[in-house]
């Protein structure tokens, strides 16, 4: 099908007027699957974690590979497709930028073409400071922005009291960075070190219970301890031992959450085979402990 030219519809406005609405946010898993051509009445964030995404849109294919997002915008057709046998892991945020839709179930979102309500298509904001963020179709989203889009996915699914208005200040961050990530193109990781922490960085999200001391990690880089861990904080925002419990702790989040494994297996399957140093470190990053956790996750 022909893509239009005049979507995504624009709005010039100051950052000030920005309040985005976040409608869904969800960790999704896929197996290999084509999906129908469609298009949003909003916008979405498909955020690849493990696998592969291929997305058609612009009459082009893109290619969406892990720790990479595609945005797709309000009224562009597009039509996404899983090849790779095993699971595709996703975060999928949809979401506008003035808080213009009113979005009572998933279908809302997705435009009925034999019903077309042309006034519901939402607005990009734009600006003087940045492209707009449909000028660019893939991302490579900082470590920070992923943080906060597995935040916002806890606190869309968990929904405690004052949630809309945590997820509004999430999303506006997560905008925001994608902005300034693209606007910064000589970000350091595209030197030759940066590739290689990001390499590094892959390895350690597939393999957490590894042994990632900062001596490794900086053998690995052929470089000294403090020069790997000024280039890994450059890019990461950490130094590595911080980045390494911080991926731990994301992976033993997802246990408790999507598993029934006992809280003494997962913690080995994090890298801590020691169920009291488990406990003491995920009670200390969570505020509660791995069996609460599990539970209040469960219930709602």
């Amino acid at each position: 099908m022909i893509e239009s030219n005049q979507f995504p519809k624009q709005r010039k406005a100051p950052f000030e007027q920005w309040s985005p609405s976040v409608h869904y946010a969800q960790f999704q898993s896929l197996g290999p699957y084509r999906f129908e051509e469609r298009r949003l009445y909003d916008f979405e964030l498909l955020f690849v974690r493990q696998g592969e995404l291929i997305t058609h849109m612009y009459g082009q294919k893109h290619t969406v590979s892990a720790s990479q997002l595609i945005f797709l915008p309000s009224g562009v057709y597009h039509r996404n497709e899983v090849i790779l046998e095993g699971e595709t892991k996703l975060i999928g945020i949809h979401f506008d930028f003035f808080n213009e839709l009113d979005i009572q179930k998933e279908s809302d979102m997705v435009v009925n073409e034999e019903q077309l309500l042309p006034h519901k298509f939402a607005l990009e904001a734009i600006s003087n400071v940045f492209a707009p963020l449909s000028s660019n179709v893939i991302y490579t989203p900082p470590l920070a922005c992923i943080q906060l889009m597995e935040a916002l996915v806890e606190e869309f699914t968990m929904r405690p009291s004052g949630y809309e208005l945590v997820s509004k200040g999430l999303m506006l961050h997560i905008i925001t960075l994608l902005l300034r990530n693209s606007l910064s193109s000589t970000n350091a990781r595209f030197s030759q070190h940066g590739m290689l922490i990001s390499k590094l960085i892959k390895q350690i999200e597939a393999s957490p219970a590894g042994l990632w001391t900062n001596a490794i990690i900086a053998e690995q880089m052929n470089l000294s301890i403090d020069y790997t861990a000024k280039l890994f904080k450059q890019l990461t925002g950490m130094p590595p031992s911080e980045f390494v419990k911080m991926v731990r702790h994301r992976e033993a989040r997802k246990l408790l959450r999507e598993t029934n494994l006992p809280i003494e297996r997962i913690g080995e399957q994090i890298g801590y085979p020691d169920i009291h140093y488990f406990s003491r470190t995920f009670r200390k990053q969570e505020g509660i402990s791995a069996t609460d956790y599990r539970k209040l996750s469960q219930v709602l």
